[in-house]
């Protein structure tokens, strides 16, 4: 649909006396490329200078990098905060637990 009105555009500019101008132009070239190609991007990978600065907003401890996982790991807590596209996720509704509770755990041992 989206090439169809592009094309129409195109021939009406196309038909006029004047050039279409080169921003013109380039509009209708962005719009006539697939947009996959316009955003596909390698992922930004986490730069780990940032664990100085980062803290778990619930504990307010250090968090540790997790590269296997892409994660940022509260141990005293138990839970991993997601990085996406290099960029932390630290809202704890975000975040996955790691392990149990330890009062379950020794609940269920017993």
């Amino acid at each position: 649909m989206l090439s169809g009105v592009c094309g129409r555009l195109a021939s009406a500019l196309w038909g006029t006396r004047t050039q279409p101008s080169a921003v013109t132009q380039r509009y209708l070239h962005m719009l006539s490329t697939d947009k996959s190609e316009r955003t596909r991007k390698p992922p930004r990978a986490f730069d780990p200078a940032l664990l100085e600065f980062l803290v778990c907003p619930l504990s307010k401890k250090l968090l540790r990098y997790e590269a296997s996982t892409n994660e940022l790991i509260n141990e005293e807590l138990g839970i991993a905060y997601p990085i996406i596209d290099g960029i932390p996720n630290t809202i704890p509704q975000a975040a996955r637990m790691t392990h149990q509770n330890k009062k379950q755990e020794e609940m269920e041992q017993h």
